[in-house]
């Protein structure tokens, strides 16, 4: 019988008890005892008062704890609310208000961190051990939930603070069946999780791991040796990063280059795209391991993948949809767009959210009628805000966010299409392309950029770029850095970027009036 809640999945064929489940540095975490920590637990959080759609927000770092506690929330009838161990206290109380959770589940090195910042929240309890004490506070009335409710997940929009995208346990169990499938999982498979299971792209690695009755490997780290050294340790099999994890491995692991990587069956990525320089050294290095080129965002889970046998002839293309889904372009009047026509993704199928927690509004702009039908049934779809153009194949390009294009000189500008030139170059290890306010020309075109060590001048590289793309593309200024911030999933925070850019030339232009 298919599962019908998330912790089903533990209930599965697959999971047979004796077998290894997942495992944190000495730890080992059998099925058979993953499934008794969950029921303990769950009976945990009911003896606090967590009820049915009560929120359970998770603040730990990744952990047999942590992958227990999601299981767990979801036995006890509860939504878990996965927060990234890396927010500073005003964060975490936004989420945690936000969503109005019953419970925090923490450790106490995370809990003392916090500072009080939560003493203040009414009806709230804690637990700051999986098997200790909690803190229950007298409940109040909680917003209700919606039916089949499972997680929210935070992520940060264009504008304002992070919004809560809410999954069903349908959307959870669909992402898990439909990767599982097109990745070919296992239960022999032996999965490196390094990303955190707050990002959509993370926490289905632990649920395909569980459905297949797999093994993961939980790691944090800091150094690129030091996921090579697990991929070998561990035997791995597959591994899912974000572009900043196959910059860190192909230019700044040495022990990547000699690691017996043998076993290593395939790679994904999400979460932007990856420079072509960086897609040759991964296949150079690893010519008989997948590499699959993936594209999503929360609200709609997974939307387009790039078969491996594809990549070679491909490499800057995001695929075609995934199974079970419909993957469409819309131009800005409303037209379906043609090939070679740039238009918004729009995304069908099951995958799609249940939208924003708390905001109908921004909901109502992210999950809209289908544009293709005349009459509306009343399914909805995700339009993503993506930029995207299709080839006669139908194989898909991102061009970069809707409201991420920069206005300049009349023309829109895809940062993506801008920082692929600059690493053609080989001179760098990492690009991001900004657009700064200007009063002549709207915005003008940023460069920042972390240096491969090459020693290539600006002004050859300039001179590169003017002949490869058109005038108003070419950066004003290319900036170097030590390295690029990042948001908590891994991404660059091109929002940082710009806010620090754009102050500090607020303060040196009033530094010039003072004077």
């Amino acid at each position: 019988m298919s599962p019908t809640l998330l912790h089903h999945l533990l209930d599965g064929d697959a999971c047979a008890p004796d077998r290894v489940a997942v495992v944190d540095g000495a730890q080992e975490l059998t099925y058979g005892a993953f499934r008794a920590r969950v029921a303990a637990l769950a009976a945990r959080m009911t003896a606090l008062g967590v009820g049915p759609g009560d929120r359970v927000a998770i603040l730990l770092p990744k952990s047999l704890f942590e992958c227990v506690a999601i299981f767990a929330a979801s036995a006890a009838g509860a939504v878990f609310v996965p927060i990234h161990p890396s927010l500073r206290p005003r964060q975490v109380r936004h989420i945690v208000e936000d969503c109005s959770a019953r419970l925090l589940l923490t450790d106490a090195a995370h809990h003392a961190a916090l500072g009080g910042e939560l003493d203040a929240l009414a009806g709230f309890s804690l637990l700051t051990a999986e098997d200790g004490e909690g803190l229950t506070a007298p409940g109040t009335p909680r917003k209700p939930a919606p039916e089949g409710l499972a997680a929210i997940l935070y992520t940060s929009g264009s504008t304002g603070l992070p919004k809560g995208v809410m999954l069903s346990h349908e959307n959870l169990l669909a992402g898990t069946r439909i990767v599982r499938t097109y990745l070919g999982i296992t239960p022999e498979e032996r999965i490196l999780s390094v990303l955190p299971f707050s990002f959509d792209y993370g926490l289905n690695q632990l649920l395909t791991s569980v459905e297949q009755g797999a093994r993961l490997v939980l790691l944090s780290f800091r150094l690129g040796d030091d996921v090579v050294r697990a991929i070998e340790a561990h035997g791995i099999t597959g591994l899912a990063g974000v572009p900043t994890l196959w910059t860190l491995l192909t230019r700044a692991s040495p022990r990547f280059a000699k690691a017996d990587l043998t076993r290593l069956r395939y790679l994904t990525n999400s979460g932007g795209s990856l420079p072509l320089a960086t897609i040759r050294r991964l296949r150079e290095r690893l010519p008989e391991t997948d590499l699959v080129l993936m594209y999503g965002l929360t609200e709609a889970f997974r939307s387009t993948y790039l078969p491996p046998g594809e990549v070679d002839r491909h490499p800057d293309s995001i695929g075609r949809a995934i199974p079970e889904t419909e993957i469409f372009l819309v131009t800005p009047d409303g037209r379906h767009a043609r090939p070679g026509e740039p238009g918004i993704l729009h995304h069908s199928g099951p995958t799609v959210s249940l939208g924003y927690w708390g905001r109908p509004d921004d909901t109502a702009r992210v999950l809209v009628p289908d544009p293709r039908r005349t009459v509306d049934d009343g399914r909805l779809v995700c339009r993503s805000g993506d930029l995207v153009v299709a080839d006669d194949h139908g194989f898909l390009r991102f061009l970069g966010r809707e409201d991420a294009m920069i206005k300049t000189q009349g023309f829109r500008v895809s940062p993506t299409e801008v920082e692929a030139a600059l690493m053609e170059t080989g001179a760098f290890r990492a690009a991001a392309v900004i657009g700064l306010p200007d009063r002549g020309v709207g915005q003008r075109i940023h460069a920042v950029t972390v240096s491969s060590g090459n020693g290539a001048e600006t002004g050859d590289v300039m001179g590169h770029l003017r002949r490869s793309l058109a005038p108003h593309l070419v950066p004003r200024a290319i900036e170097r850095v030590d390295s690029l911030p990042t948001t908590p999933n891994g991404k660059v925070d091109y929002k940082r970027l710009v806010a620090e850019r754009v102050s500090a030339e607020l303060v040196a232009e009033g530094a010039l009036v003072e004077a």
